[in-house]
């Protein structure tokens, strides 16, 4: 799967979050008043649940939100529907799931395959799921960190976009795993913004598990 050419106009981001917006504050800050030079502009933003600081960082920036709850459909199927729906009406050319607390479905997928990206605080393959921190902390690993990868229909096993090293210190105890990630946290931020960023300008490729960045074959 290609992306498309350099002199395309700034690439439209759907964000979905679930909590505070960290992430997505992060993009917007990187973004700035300068979407061309970044190469991206968020377009919206979609939530599992109202009321999470994540949509009121949305609502500051005076970007359309969108909320798609769960328990507000008859089955998991129709609720991937609706989110499929809300996303699409926004026609974004990637859709970055950031801090956004629920697995999409085969809907979902089929509409943005290799298009969505998503953050997890370790280095995939190890410890997936969703206590990465926990996992890595109780296998007394020295290093730990975050991964920027693509969705796929399983759990945190799609292409790898990038990664970040985090040492994990001798004062990082199953006790003080809240410490540990939020060092991941702030490294993950960073490596969000720039991943977003090169796949929006240099454009990339998915072969298999590889990711290229950069206009290959051009």
């Amino acid at each position: 799967m290609a992306s498309p050419p350099p002199s395309a106009p700034p690439a439209r981001l759907v964000v979905l979050v679930s909590g505070s917006g960290t992430n997505l504050q992060a993009l917007l800050d990187a973004i700035g008043d300068d979407p061309e030079g970044y190469g991206a502009q968020v377009v919206a933003v979609g939530a599992d649940r109202p009321g999470t600081v994540g949509l009121e960082r949305a609502e500051r920036a005076g970007l359309p939100t969108f909320v798609c709850r769960v328990r507000e459909h008859a089955t998991r199927e129709e609720w991937d529907a609706a989110l499929t729906a809300a996303t699409a009406a926004h026609r974004p050319d990637l859709v970055v799931s950031a801090g956004f607390m629920k697995i999409v479905g085969k809907r979902f997928l089929a509409e943005f395959g290799g298009r969505v990206v998503n953050t997890h605080p370790a280095l995939l393959p190890s410890f997936p799921g969703a206590h990465g921190v926990r996992d890595a902390l109780a296998y007394g690993v020295k290093v730990t960190g975050c991964t920027v990868h693509f969705v796929d229909d399983g759990v945190d096993t799609g292409p790898i976009i990038a990664q970040s090293a985090v040492e994990v210190t001798e004062e990082d105890t199953p006790e003080g795993e809240a410490a540990l990630h939020e060092r991941i946290k702030e490294v993950e931020r960073k490596l969000l913004v720039e991943a977003v960023g090169r796949l929006a300008r240099d454009g990339y490729r998915i072969e298999g598990r590889k990711v290229h960045l950069g206009h290959v074959g051009e």
